[in-house]
């Protein structure tokens, strides 16, 4: 493990590079450069955005109230009509006195994600998500782990999702939080994802689709019910005083390796041991990790304020007491298909319902390449320089894909600004 006065050069270095390498966003974020985005049509969505620009002391004139419909889904049209439109006369319409906006912060009853055009695709999809979800089940069973069988199920999982791949990979279906990224852009394509040219991965690549300047930090303040965005909006403020408390537990599937993988799962593993050997050497608060195949179980993980792990699909595991302003995601597919579906156990709304404050996660099949990078994204969000959505766009390959961020862009659990 580094020793803290490497770590201390290590936290400068970082700071220097964001500077260096995204001048966009030398400075943290601020409140007045943040828009909050409501629904009218929604009961409560603007008296909570109210209540959080109050809170957070952003400007009465930083409210844009639209008008669209209350389902979590939308078509592209709806989206570009009743969502993007408006948006984009706001921001052109701002006058020069005003600071430019940054980041957009969309509240509950603003639709989460846009269908796709193709509803025949659409149907042919959802049938393999249920048997991709079936299968993992099966595998994750602990008797059927006592027998054999489990390459052949290995391999069909790999064939489902060969075709669904396919299917995703010219689809125009998207989060709308990771498509308003870009509502700035004049042209982009619909088709698949588009390089995020802040993310810290690509830092020494020269990306052409959208420039920095086209780009926005966009979050949203949702959840399962209005008193659990209020919940989360109040954890975060408190959190920040004293600065976020608890364990770290980063739940792995196998040990690390000698060699940074290059791609796919294994890169993603490694990337959680990353994540965990930094929070241990920051000293700011104890780590668990779990390098095994199974994941932590019910209540085996008290006073959790970090979590990062893999891999369950659509089926949250109680094993976590969140600390007030915990922050973490489960790297799976669809874990942000909903918020507010009582029935289903996806992990972002699972975890919003069980007390965190801030959550990642995709509305449609993302791939694991398109997930935050853990050793990115807890990096930053532990040297405490950074802003929540900060963190987040850092450490984010692409944009106009699926990916969510829940939670307070303005928060820092680790503040060092104050």
């Amino acid at each position: 493990m580094a020793p803290r006065r490497d770590l201390s050069m290590l936290c400068t270095l970082l700071f220097f590079m964001v500077w260096l390498f995204f001048p966009v966003m030398a400075g943290a974020l601020e409140p007045a450069e943040v828009l909050v985005v409501a629904n009218s049509a929604a009961k409560g969505s603007v008296p909570l955005a109210e209540l959080y620009m109050q809170r957070r002391s952003i400007p009465p004139s930083n409210l844009l109230v639209l008008n669209t419909g209350i389902q979590e889904s939308c078509s592209r049209a709806q989206y570009a009509k009743q969502i993007a439109s408006p948006l984009r006369r706001y921001l052109t319409g701002r006058t020069i006195q005003n600071p430019d906006i940054r980041c957009l912060v969309l509240m509950a009853g603003v639709p989460l994600k846009i269908r796709s055009s193709d509803e025949n695709r659409n149907r042919r999809m959802r049938i393999l998500q249920q048997e991709v979800k079936r299968l993992s089940e099966q595998l994750n069973n602990k008797d059927f782990q006592k027998g054999s069988g489990t390459n052949t199920i290995k391999e069909a999982i790999g064939k489902v999702r060969s075709e669904m791949a396919a299917l995703q990979a010219l689809t125009d279906q998207a989060a709308v939080d990771s498509e308003l990224a870009l509502v700035k852009a004049e042209s982009y394509p619909l088709e698949g994802w588009v390089p995020n040219p802040f993310f810290y991965g690509f830092r020494q690549k020269n990306f052409t689709l959208v420039g920095k300047d086209q780009v926005l930090m966009v979050s949203r303040l949702d959840g399962p019910s209005p008193e659990t965005v209020k919940r989360v909006i109040r954890d975060s403020l408190a959190a920040e005083v004293g600065g976020l408390k608890g364990k770290a537990y980063f739940d792995a599937r196998w040990k690390m390796p000698v060699k940074r993988p290059q791609s796919g799962y294994a890169l993603y593993d490694y990337s959680i041991h990353q994540a965990a050997t930094f929070i241990h050497s920051s000293a700011l608060m104890p780590v668990v990790v779990d390098s095994t195949d199974s994941l932590f179980e019910k209540g085996q993980c008290p006073d959790a304020a970090l979590y990062c792990g893999w891999y369950s699909l659509g089926r949250y595991v109680d094993s976590f007491a969140w600390q007030q302003g915990a922050v973490g995601y489960h790297i799976a597919s669809s874990e942000c298909t909903t918020l507010r579906d009582e029935k289903s156990s996806v992990w972002c709304k699972m975890m919003l319902e069980k007390g965190v404050a801030a959550t990642i996660g995709p509305v449609y099949e993302p791939y694991v390449q398109a997930f935050p990078l853990p050793e990115v994204f807890f990096t930053f969000l532990a040297d405490g320089y950074l802003t929540l959505a900060e963190c987040y766009l850092l450490s984010l390959p692409y944009l106009s894909w699926q990916m969510v961020l829940v939670g307070d862009p303005l928060y820092r659990p680790f503040n060092r600004r104050q």
